[in-house]
């Protein structure tokens, strides 16, 4: 389980889409705010889809080869090979260019709460699902379990967290810098969804392999 929540907390903290839209959140008028709104409702979502399947079971992992086991195994391999025909499909034909959404045009009078809208709008769902298929592993009477499910809250935020402090430590750097990496980012989109789609993708399918036949 550990190591599952290692792969998919990265990838979902070095997603493109949420990154961009979080630097130009910090841009804005009142963007440290702003910036934590969105920091805190993204973390706030991640913490209710591991909420809610702890209490679906109990804090208790299901016996192996059991049929909720068996069903987990299935979500994992049906998001795992999902994610692979999407990141392959964007490296055959990916998508035209476009001009910025209409959100960014309005994004120095948004509110918090549009803010924190936002951090759910640009939540990567497939990822998000695929953490919570693995969280049903967890025991709630192992410390090393609780370990790794705060652990994993907090790497699929590391990215939103530094930018966040180095914003609050130093805007003038920190504007000039985040701005680059955005434009960085913008330019190389569609390669990191690309990789970061067929990486996790392969990953899941050979775990939801694995879970099925071993």
């Amino acid at each position: 389980m550990v190591l599952d929540l290692i792969v998919i907390g990265t990838a979902i903290t070095l997603g493109p889409l949420h990154n961009s839209a979080f630097i130009l959140l910090l841009a804005s008028r009142r963007g440290v705010r702003k910036g934590m709104a969105f920091l805190l409702s993204w973390l706030a979502n991640l913490v209710v889809v591991i909420a809610c399947v702890l209490l679906l079971t109990g804090g208790e992992p299901p016996a192996r080869h059991s049929p909720p086991s068996m069903a987990v195994a299935c979500v994992k391999l049906t998001i795992g090979v999902g994610l692979v025909l999407y990141g392959a499909h964007r490296r055959r034909r990916p998508p035209r260019p476009h001009g910025p959404p209409r959100w960014t045009a309005r994004v120095d009078g948004a509110s918090l709460v549009t803010a924190a809208g936002l951090a759910w709008l640009f939540q990567p769902w497939a990822l998000v699902g695929a953490g919570a298929a693995t969280v049903v592993a967890a025991d709630l009477s192992s410390v090393d379990d609780w370990l790794a499910l705060i652990g994993y809250c907090l790497l699929a935020t590391l990215s939103l967290i530094v930018m966040e402090m180095y914003t609050v430590w130093a805007p003038a750097a920190a504007d000039a810098r985040l701005n680059a990496l955005r434009m960085w980012v913008e330019q190389h989109q569609n390669q990191l969804i690309v990789t970061l789609s067929l990486f996790v993708g392969l990953w899941l399918t050979a775990e939801g392999i694995y879970e099925l036949v071993a």
